[in-house]
């Protein structure tokens, strides 16, 4: 089954755990060519909402839509378009960057895996050391190579929890132009992020996040004032 879509839209999606509410009518699309912002304290829902978009986690009310599909229906077809890095970056320290790669190809059945993990080398920057055993990496090298581990499928979707956590300024610049390129080739990048001092060069919109419930939609680049409003306006 070939399954692709050009927005995911989040309808009155809701998520409790016991008598703990985690999410709370939040309502959202994310379009082809965005990068979204998850912004909010720690405890505002932002993990929990990116494990419901990437269907690790049914959402209790609600449901995602990725284009005209329905995650209930849409199955394995529908993971095969998402990409997910997380606080665990899903690399065996004890092999190389070309094995873990050929290794996460292999579980993709991406086609031509051979030119597919050359490709992703070389987008990560990390030719000359391809076969170093990735324990031997810096953070940002590993950062790196976990993003392109994420996009070996080429998914539409990629979500992102706290992807500039540990990094240096020059890692850093260097992860946020990747995602630039990754949105202007028509991903649809959604990002929780507590580094707040790289959301304005990177951010299309921002999403911002309050005890569960969704207390702003802005444009990247006013995501400080309306941050501060939209948090002040909820105590």
């Amino acid at each position: 089954m070939s399954l692709d879509f050009d927005q995911v839209h989040a309808g009155g999606i809701g998520r409790h755990f016991g008598r703990r509410l985690a999410l709370s009518q939040v309502t959202f699309t994310c379009r082809a060519g965005e990068i979204v912002g998850l912004l909010g304290p720690n405890g505002a829902g932002k993990s929990t909402l990116l494990a419901v978009l990437s269907t690790l986690l049914q959402p209790s009310s609600g449901a995602i839509r990725y284009g005209p599909h329905g995650s209930d229906v849409a199955g394995p077809a529908l993971r095969q378009r998402l990409g997910w890095l997380g606080h665990d970056l899903q690399l065996y320290p004890e092999l190389t960057a070309r094995e873990n790669l050929r290794f996460f190809a292999d579980l993709h059945a991406v086609p031509a895996p051979e030119a597919c993990v050359q490709r992703a080398l070389a987008a990560a920057r990390l030719e000359a050391r391809a076969d170093d055993v990735v324990s031997s990496y810096s953070r940002g090298m590993r950062q790196r190579l976990a993003l392109e581990r994420a996009m070996l499928h080429q998914p539409r979707l990629l979500l992102l929890d706290e992807p500039f956590t540990g990094l240096d300024g020059a890692s850093a610049e260097a992860l946020a132009s990747r995602l630039r390129q990754l949105a202007s080739e028509g991903r649809i990048i959604v990002m929780a992020t507590h580094e707040v001092a790289f959301a304005d060069d990177v951010l299309s919109r921002a999403l911002i996040l309050h005890e569960g419930r969704l207390a702003g939609d802005v444009p990247g680049r006013d995501w400080r004032t309306a941050y501060r409003d939209a948090l002040q306006a909820v105590r």
